[in-house]
């Protein structure tokens, strides 16, 4: 195989992508494994280096002794056309090794939009793309993430995938796998037999699915008797003490999020309709504020990083906040460390808090109402009043804030255009509420920044049932939106509609929609989650090709009794609760969050070995 050179790195942007060599990269001598696995993110190194998920996998698989787990990210356009002329394969960071060498190579499905990149990963290894024709010599293809609850775009380009949390499920594959390969050359099909009856790991060959006239699912049955009809997706019972890197990798360039992140939860009280996270994750589990502060303490001496970052899917539900905030900030701003909060409530609560950790600095502060009339909010049971709203901006506009970002919600089902004129009013309120107050308190330059995107309604949410909204309705809204805004201190920007278009035929496809994802590729599909790279010519093309009618994933209503592509999956929470929680919207009614009492989704009762709230100091 040829290597990349000097003078190859120095015709490209960001040669540091491509080199490795980072602080805390695992090495090891590859003679000394029985297991080469390449963990690939389908994005470019800056974006898949900010995925805590891919580096708790990373330090996870590397803790055994018999495997090797390297990096691959996508290479940007320019690197990928040098690495073709000069008949180059794609390659690991840590040993610049081509993946066709690997024994294993682990996909992470985060968006869908990164699909083609996947196609073109394999194409540059000179892997076989479809799943049916790749050979016996060739690696073993897996994937997982928030994608795989609905694997079935992917169904002949994927050998396996894994539903739910993978650090535990990883090594039970790599088991088997080690199994098979110490009794001489591993025999695939063999191999995908039995990891099949793993709890969480789907092989879609060893399942058939027939169609009705109409194009819906007839029905979805395992091959074997043996083969679980049903996979559980799989989770993490002890989350306090499951592996997690101390010694997270340094990159010689900038990336997206460039900082120590913390996972402080899994899971979501809140039950917002849209929102497939919310459901997925359950149950509710959180790790102690002892364990936190000694993760930040191994991390920030390993790294010498200055920031820490509290992730979860929304922060300010984590039950020991205030306490974890102000032990972090009393532990280590001797030494300047900043603390991050991404994901917090549009409260006046959150806005204390981070006025706590932004004592020295004020940056821009951003709140995700998703919706800009009440009944909307009621709607996606969002929880969130207009007098909630207003007195979270009053108290960041007192306390120093002149900069707000918002983030909403488009196209949601049930939506009217006065609905989407309330984004803008919502906006003009905070607009007032700013001017209200005295201009020896408030700073200047008021800046509100407004941020539709288009709802896809996902699997596993009370709206998997609902159409998407076509595009002259949400033309409609957008210009209901932009009409409302009077001021000249906010700011509306919107999503491009196609690209969530072609989002929402993968997130809600079948079967059929692989052959187009493939076919799309063949025509020069790629990086199609970046606006420059995207052409909806081609998706057009391909589609028409294929003979598949996007409408019928997109625009279709689906009755309750259909059996939908992702129906074979177990995600703990009842299909009844998720049709409850779509006729309360249909009626605007409100259910509660779940720190107030359970509201019977049925992860409790499905999953008794993982309780809500395990690790809670609030129980």
């Amino acid at each position: 195989m040829n290597k990349i050179t000097d003078d190859i790195l120095c015709k490209v942007e960001k040669p540091s992508r491509y080199v490795g060599g980072e602080l805390n990269q695992v090495i090891k001598n590859p003679e000394d494994v029985n297991i080469r696995f390449a963990f690939c993110f389908p994005d470019v190194y800056e974006v898949g280096m900010s995925h805590l998920g891919t580096r708790i996998l990373y330090h996870t698989i590397n803790e055994r002794k018999d495997t090797y787990c390297e990096r691959v990210f996508t290479p940007w356009p320019d690197m990928e056309g040098l690495m073709r002329e000069n008949n180059i394969k794609l390659f690991s960071l840590e040993t610049k090794t081509s993946l066709d060498k690997f024994d294993m190579l682990g996909f992470t499905l985060q968006y869908e939009m990164s699909y083609t990149n996947i196609l073109n990963m394999l194409d540059m290894s000179g892997i076989t793309i479809r799943a049916s024709e790749r050979g016996e010599d060739e690696p073993i293809i897996m994937a997982g993430g928030p994608c795989a609850y609905n694997p079935e775009p992917l169904y002949d380009i994927v050998d396996f995938f894994e539903i739910g949390e993978g650090e535990e499920m990883m090594n039970d594959v790599l088991e088997v796998y080690a199994r098979h390969k110490a009794n001489g050359k591993v025999n695939k099909k063999e191999f995908l037999r039995e990891i099949s009856k793993i709890g969480g790991i789907y092989v879609p060959s060893l399942y058939d699915v027939t169609y009705n006239e109409d194009g819906t699912i007839k029905e979805f049955k395992p091959k074997y008797e043996d083969v679980p009809a049903k996979i559980k997706k799989r989770i993490v019972n002890d989350f306090d003490s499951v592996a997690f890197p101390d010694e997270m990798i340094v990159p010689y360039t900038e990336i997206v999020h460039d900082r120590v992140v913390l996972e402080t939860a899994r899971g979501c009280t809140n039950g917002c309709r849209f929102c497939q996270a919310g459901m997925i994750y359950r149950p509710v589990r959180e790790k102690t504020t002892n364990t936190l502060l000694e993760q930040a303490r191994k991390a920030l001496k390993a790294t010498g990083y200055n920031e820490v970052s509290l992730a979860s899917l929304s922060i300010c539900d984590y039950s020991n906040i205030q306490n974890l905030i102000s032990s972090l900030i009393l532990e280590h701003e001797g030494d300047k460390v900043g603390i991050a909060l991404p994901s917090i409530r549009v409260d006046a609560f959150s806005v204390d808090l981070i006025k706590e950790i932004q004592k020295v600095r004020k940056t821009g502060l951003t709140f995700a109402p998703e919706a800009g009339s009440q009944r909307m909010r009621d709607i996606i049971n969002k929880g969130l009043t207009e007098e909630r709203i207003l007195e979270a901006a009053k108290s960041a506009f007192e306390s120093g804030w002149s900069t707000i970002k918002l983030y909403f919600i488009l196209g949601l089902p049930y939506e009217t255009t006065e609905d989407a004129a309330g984004i803008g009013e919502l906006a003009e309120k905070m607009a007032d509420v700013y001017f209200g107050i005295p201009k020896n308190v408030r700073n200047k330059g008021l800046k509100i920044t407004v941020s539709t995107s288009i709802l896809v309604p996902k699997p596993f949410t009370p709206f998997q049932w609902a159409p998407m909204a076509r595009p002259e309705i949400v033309d409609e809204r957008i210009k209901a939106v932009r009409g409302a805004i009077k001021s000249r201190s906010i700011v509306y920007n919107y999503h491009e509609q196609e690209t969530s278009f072609m989002e929402a035929v993968f997130a809600r496809g079948d079967r059929r929609t692989c052959d187009v994802l493939i076919k799309a590729f063949e025509k020069g599909a790629k990086f199609d989650g970046w606006s420059e790279y995207f052409n909806m010519d081609i998706w057009n093309e391909a589609m028409a090709e294929c003979n598949l009618d996007p409408d019928f994933y997109v625009y279709r209503d689906r009755s309750y009794e259909e059996i939908l592509p992702w129906d074979f999956i177990d995600i703990g929470v009842n299909r009844k609760y998720l049709e409850r929680e779509n006729e309360k919207a249909k009626k605007a009614e409100l259910t509660k969050n779940c720190l107030e009492g359970c509201t019977g989704c049925g992860i409790n009762v499905n999953f008794r070995e993982g309780k809500c709230f395990e690790g809670a100091i609030r129980n």
